[in-house]
């Protein structure tokens, strides 16, 4: 990890929280865009660096993304309870406001970060980069950053992460692909989450959502699954975690990054 790599701070007042520390105010100091300089460039080159971190220290990183109330705490503490014995796990929370998610986390015994971001409705690489500088990278296999809930805008920003999850609530209804094509067009993997309930949600199919899914021509793995009960039988699967946690543990398989210089 560098200590002094000259990053800028994240645009407008962003908050950065760990359990240590109190909130620290980042204002992003005044700066001038050439005429036709893409919006977006610095974020992209802010993301090409905070991979730079991650591949050196051999951290899988995975972006979580899905509409507010999804699961996505819920899913990550069950995933800590599964592997949090065999795999070094942390966290970034993202939120508009409240500490509440990274509080939750962190009872689970994992470092967390939060990002309170006011009114940004999505992460960006540069608020991701504040972020990992309040970790030590060194001590942690597996990064989860959990969005913003929003299906619009969190699609569209590289934060530097090795995979894009979406996660789609079987209480959202099963046109949600079809509605927001960028989100899960941009999907490593889907989970249909809180799936126990889905025989309880007369307009959600499982079948439908994963042939929306595949009309975007998207071929990525769909995999029902249940956080808060894991062992119950749905429309003849049985939802569970296993899929998800094999998932994981392939995609850790798979890390083998060359020790590079601190970048």
């Amino acid at each position: 990890m560098c200590t002094e790599c000259g990053c800028p701070f994240p645009p407008g007042m962003v908050k950065i929280t760990t359990a240590a520390q109190k909130a620290v105010n980042l204002v992003a100091p005044p700066h001038t865009l050439e005429l036709h300089t893409s919006l977006m460039r610095a974020n992209v080159e802010t993301a090409a660096h905070n991979r730079a971190h991650f591949a050196w220290a051999d951290v899988l990183v995975i972006n979580l993304m899905s509409a507010p109330g999804s699961g996505k705490t819920s899913l990550l503490e069950a995933t800590i309870e599964a592997l949090g014995n065999r795999v070094r796990i942390g966290v970034i929370e993202g939120d508009l406001e409240t500490e509440n998610d990274a509080a939750r986390i962190r009872a689970k015994g994992v470092p967390a970060v939060q990002i309170t971001t006011g009114q940004a409705c999505h992460l960006d690489a540069t608020m991701i980069h504040g972020a990992l500088h309040q970790l030590d990278l060194s001590q942690i296999d597996l990064l989860f950053i959990e969005n913003v809930g929003n299906l619009v805008c969190p699609a569209g920003f590289d934060l530097g992460q090795d995979a894009n999850v979406v996660l789609l609530s079987v209480t959202e209804g099963d046109d949600k692909p079809s509605k927001y094509p960028v989100m899960f067009r941009a999907a490593d993997l889907v989970l249909l989450t809180k799936a126990d309930l889905a025989p309880h949600m007369d307009d959600f199919s499982l079948d439908r959502a994963t042939s929306n899914i595949r009309r975007l021509a998207n071929d990525a793995p769909v995999h029902a699954v249940s956080a808060r009960r894991p062992n119950s039988l749905t429309q003849g699967l049985t939802p569970g975690l296993t899929p998800w946690l094999d998932w994981l543990e392939g995609e850790l398989d798979r890390r083998s990054f060359p020790m590079e210089d601190t970048p």
